[in-house]
């Protein structure tokens, strides 16, 4: 959007009072993103000087439609995630003296995933995030996602190999391939099997960038021929996310998730097998309807088993329109928080473990920033945001990639010198 609108003459700002527009990108995946994305929107509404206009766009504001009108009284504006492209169509309306609101939502039932020159990326300092579909097909019980964004769409492979060559000129060190199901890319273009592929062929077009992350991947859809391109290009770093989600196969079923354990565990098995130093992270929630003490047991015994560098742990939120509304929302709100805990624990044991073993080894770091006579950056094993951190006592200027030596280990983070 932002391209689209510097393209049409209009001038970003970075001070909202100086906006003619405010445009809020929403999120509406679970209850405390909804709640967050509500009191921006009220916050802008409720400080909008003569003449500025407040309009909400993202998920927040598809699964929300009319019933924001009430949410956000004031606001002026919301535009459907899926049509994000008619943003200049909505500033038009809002700049012909309308008194209503307008709310657009056409029609659609696909997301609107690209658009002619402009790039689906995102650059943060030495790395970029690169979408390659956006849309799900997966019916998880617990997730709005495919409700929000409709069916999975991917993007042209030219397309995102354009888009990659333009963050090699950029001078980015790092990109991170993303979307909703990163392994079914190209289902829906006809491909079988088409991540190992669309890797393969970025490479090729991108010799200069040192990494290349893939995020969100589908358990029982991590292909062995994924697996090999991983092991043979260098760029392709050892990292691999998979959201699992649970590991007991009734609340697997329940989630309307795959339930083969065993196959769960010769993927991971093989994958660390076949690729030297792999990072593994993965996602689990807990407190699903009907989740026993058993159930969550057996969950605990799987992470003590599997050894994941890093684990994201959520409760499970109740959310309308999810294929498991209509299920009982049994596990208290403190039981879950209990659980989460316990899981929490358990992983800070394994996760300082496993950086305890990255002592005295060497390893490429990206900075991101400094200050305080340090620099902090990432290596291979650490996504943006969500991972661990590398400290190294120098200041450095951001957006290098640098070798390190580790000195220290903590339970997130490592402890560097320059080699």
């Amino acid at each position: 959007m932002a391209v689209m609108l510097t393209q049409a003459g209009l001038q970003a700002v970075t001070d909202a009072e100086q906006a003619d527009v405010v445009i809020v990108n929403t999120c509406g995946f679970i209850r405390p993103a909804q709640e967050e994305s509500l009191q921006v929107l009220n916050d802008y509404v409720s400080q909008k000087k003569q003449g500025q206009f407040v309009v909400a766009a993202g998920c927040l504001s598809e699964r929300e439609r009319e019933r924001l009108a009430n949410r956000v009284p004031g606001l002026d504006a919301a535009l459907s995630t899926r049509r994000w492209a008619d943003i200049l169509k909505v500033i038009r309306y809002l700049n012909q003296d309308s008194d209503s609101p307008y709310f657009h939502f056409p029609p659609t039932e696909q997301f609107t995933i690209s658009r002619q020159g402009i790039p689906a990326v995102a650059v943060q300092g030495a790395s970029a995030y690169l979408k390659i579909a956006d849309g799900c097909d997966r019916q998880c019980a617990f997730c709005a996602i495919p409700s929000i964004k409709g069916p999975m769409v991917s993007r042209q492979p030219k397309e995102i190999y354009r888009d990659a060559a333009y963050l090699q000129q950029q001078g980015v060190q790092e990109i991170i391939l993303i979307a909703q199901d990163s392994t079914a890319y190209g289902r829906d273009l006809g491909l079988k099997d088409g991540l190992p592929g669309l890797l393969e062929g970025l490479l090729d077009h991108i010799p200069q960038v040192p990494w290349v992350r893939i995020m969100y991947t589908f358990p029982g859809a991590i292909s062995d021929r994924l697996i090999a391109v991983m092991r043979a290009e260098q760029q392709a770093l050892p990292y691999l996310d998979i959201p699992l989600q649970h590991a007991h196969p009734d609340v697997l079923r329940r989630m309307q998730r795959p339930s083969n354990m065993k196959r769960v565990r010769e993927t991971l098995d093989n994958m660390r097998h076949e690729i030297p130093d792999l990072a593994l992270r993965t996602t689990f929630i807990v407190g699903f309807p009907g989740e026993t003490e058993q159930e969550f047991k057996s969950l605990t015994d799987f992470v003590e088993e599997m050894r994941f560098d890093h684990v994201g742990i959520f409760p499970y939120y109740h959310e309308q329109g999810t294929p498991s509304y209509p299920l009982q929302d049994d596990v208290p709100e403190a039981v879950k928080n209990e659980r989460i805990q316990t899981l929490a624990r358990l992983q800070e044991d394994i996760s300082l473990e496993k950086n305890q073993a990255w002592v005295g080894r060497e390893m490429d770091v990206v900075l991101e920033g400094n200050g305080d006579g340090i620099s902090i950056g990432r290596s291979f094993r650490d996504a943006p945001e969500i991972d661990g951190l590398v400290f190294l006592n120098t200041i450095i200027e951001p957006g290098q990639m640098v070798r390190a030596k580790i000195t220290g280990a903590m339970v997130h983070d490592l402890i560097g010198v320059i080699s």
